[in-house]
């Protein structure tokens, strides 16, 4: 059995770690590329984690792997948070599901478009509020997880 570390999905986190970067980095890079992996707009999370990327000095690569690996959560999530926002907001959640888009697209599209971009705006704030809390318990899970495979790495190589 291997190691954790040298576990494939980990491996590249612990490359990054022998080439000096920070555990909080790396968990900052991977609690990131969680919570904007999974926004309720489609198409709009490789744009985000690049903006992070370059905002916050994280290694492009490591957030867009994380973002690629949880892609299938994004679709996952995406009617809960439509629901949630709609919860949120005391709003008509009939539209929420293929038959009330395929009603709603019936009725007029200009009207569904309208509709939709109301749902998705409440489905950003309910992602925003579970979001930033989740990202949180990421990077404060991970950072004690990643300084103890860092601890465990053999000495790094002087340049």
């Amino acid at each position: 059995m291997t190691a954790l570390h040298e576990h494939k999905l980990l491996r590249p986190f612990v490359q990054l770690l022998r080439q000096g970067i920070s555990p909080e980095k790396i968990a900052l890079t991977i609690a990131l590329g969680i919570v904007l992996g999974v926004t309720p707009v489609l198409g709009s999370t490789l744009a985000l984690c690049t903006l992070a990327s370059v905002l916050l000095r994280l290694n492009l690569p490591a957030i867009q792997l994380v973002n690629a690996a949880v892609y299938p959560l994004q679709f996952l999530l995406l009617i809960p948070f439509y629901r949630l926002g709609a919860c949120l907001f005391h709003a008509n959640a009939t539209a929420i599901s293929l038959s009330g888009v395929m009603t709603l697209i019936k009725t007029g599209v200009l009207h569904a478009i309208q509709t939709l971009w109301v749902i998705t705006l409440h489905a950003l704030v309910a992602w925003t509020l579970i979001g930033a809390v989740t990202g949180v318990i990421l990077y404060l899970a991970l950072v004690p997880v990643l300084r103890g495979i860092w601890r465990k790495l053999p000495a790094r190589e002087s340049a």
